[in-house]
């Protein structure tokens, strides 16, 4: 094992956090008034596991938010097929990451919140857990959760790591505390050469590229319920808006009522990002003038209904089928960055999403060169490209099947990564 480097920086950082941890408990409670904590677990968030170890060798794999979280499914199907022998326990920090997962996690798998990053939060969850490998996924650098667990002797994986430039300019300023924190890592496969780039100059080493949102299977979902819902809305052009953000959906609403002349019984269905701003959304939207419904209010898209807001979690792949072009959020939200257009591409959607989408820059790219999707710039724009492939069907088939061969080409990332992090793994026991 390599030696595991020290650093003040550090040490100050576990002081200030020590002192600062009997607050824990009160700022969580307040957390979950406002409906951000789970308040029937808020004991795991401070490394109070309420649910027994099971015996046998831990792997650990951690994503904090729902994007995160859903990205390490490839990694632990994968890992059930290598290794049967080991138990998984998967962490996530949000509490809707944590509805989605009770969902999609494979049976066996064991769930828990993250504990925050105090040293007796972090020392509990540890001490209960003891795993043998722990894979962070994206950018979770917490400087006490990963210390404390090198220092156990626990191998530690960062894939999927993605680093923006304004996150790399607040650890230049700690570059003795980056480097530690960085190298205490056995393995780090980034998302991009731009993250590879700023991590090693922060004292990474770096392996071969990875990003989990680029693999995986389609996402599920109900086939009694998409046959009922395509029977609901048979002969209408359906446009859904997925993973919307605030300000957003005003703006693909007034796309939509442009192309109303020439396609009329349209029907625009928004799914938002955060899936609590189901009332907000639907009130927008009946305000531009819209017949609106919603899906968690057990309401269904009618002849009547003009948008439809599907404020449900673990459903995208319902909608992603059904709807004939798929608009994908947070390209016209600043600061977003854009969502991962690899979910609707292996379904064979036809995509358009905004001009802002840097947070996945590189496979919109290569599927605008490839007309696997389309970009349009504002909402004049949109119209136009809405319109376009809904006049014409068999364009928007074949962006479609674009799309998903694109969207196939991820697979060999996975078997790679697998085989980096299989020597970390413990070893099987003899038969």
């Amino acid at each position: 094992m390599k030696p595991r480097p020290r650093s003040p920086g550090l040490a100050a950082y576990r002081q200030v956090l020590a002192a600062l941890e009997p607050l824990a408990p009160r700022l969580l409670r307040a957390r979950a008034r406002r409906g951000k904590e789970d308040p029937e677990r808020l004991d795991e968030r401070l490394g109070q596991p309420r649910c027994a170890r099971p015996p046998g060798d831990i792997v650990w794999l951690h994503g904090v938010s729902v994007g995160e979280s859903v990205s390490l499914l490839p990694l632990v199907e994968a890992l059930i097929e290598r290794r049967p022998d080991l138990n998984l326990l998967v962490s996530s920090g949000t509490r809707t990451a944590a509805e989605l997962l009770s969902r999609r996690l494979p049976a066996g798998v064991i769930h828990q919140y993250a504990p925050v990053d105090g040293p007796r939060a972090v020392a509990g969850f540890l001490d209960h857990w003891r795993p043998a490998v722990a894979i962070l996924v994206e950018s979770e650098l917490w400087p006490n959760l990963i210390m404390a667990a090198a220092e156990r002797g626990v191998r530690l994986a960062l894939v999927s790591a993605r680093m923006t430039e304004k996150s790399a300019l607040g650890w230049r300023r700690a570059p003795g505390a980056a480097r530690a924190l960085l190298q205490a890592f056995d393995l780090v496969l980034p998302q991009d050469a731009e993250t590879a780039a700023r991590l090693q100059e922060l004292g990474a080493t770096i392996g071969p590229h990875l990003n989990l949102k680029q693999v995986g299977a389609p996402l599920p979902c109900d086939a009694a319920e998409l046959d009922r819902l395509r029977q609901e809305t048979e002969g209408r052009p359906v446009i859904l808006a997925a993973s919307t953000h605030p300000g957003e959906e005003i703006l693909i609403a007034e796309a939509v009522q442009g192309l109303m002349a020439d396609q009329p019984g349209t029907l625009l269905i928004v799914a938002p990002r955060h899936p609590e701003r189901g009332l907000e959304v639907a009130r927008l939207l009946s305000q531009a003038g819209f017949n609106t419904a919603r899906r968690s209010a057990g309401h269904t898209p009618t002849p009547l209904v003009g948008a439809y807001v599907a404020d449900t979690l673990g459903e995208l792949g319902l909608f992603f089928r059904l709807a004939d072009v798929v608009v994908m959020g947070g390209g016209y939200a600043p600061g977003v960055g854009g969502h991962n257009p690899l979910e609707p591409a292996r379904l064979g959607a036809a995509i358009v999403t905004g001009p802002s989408v840097f947070n996945a820059a590189e496979t919109y790219q290569a599927m605008f060169e490839e007309v696997a999707a389309l970009c349009a710039p504002d909402g004049a724009a949109l119209t136009r490209h809405l319109a376009g492939l809904l006049d014409n069907p068999a364009i928007a088939l074949r962006m479609g099947a674009a799309a998903m061969a694109h969207a196939q080409r991820y697979g060999a990332a996975l078997d790679e990564a697998m085989d980096r992090l299989s020597p970390l793994l413990p070893s099987e026991a003899a038969p």
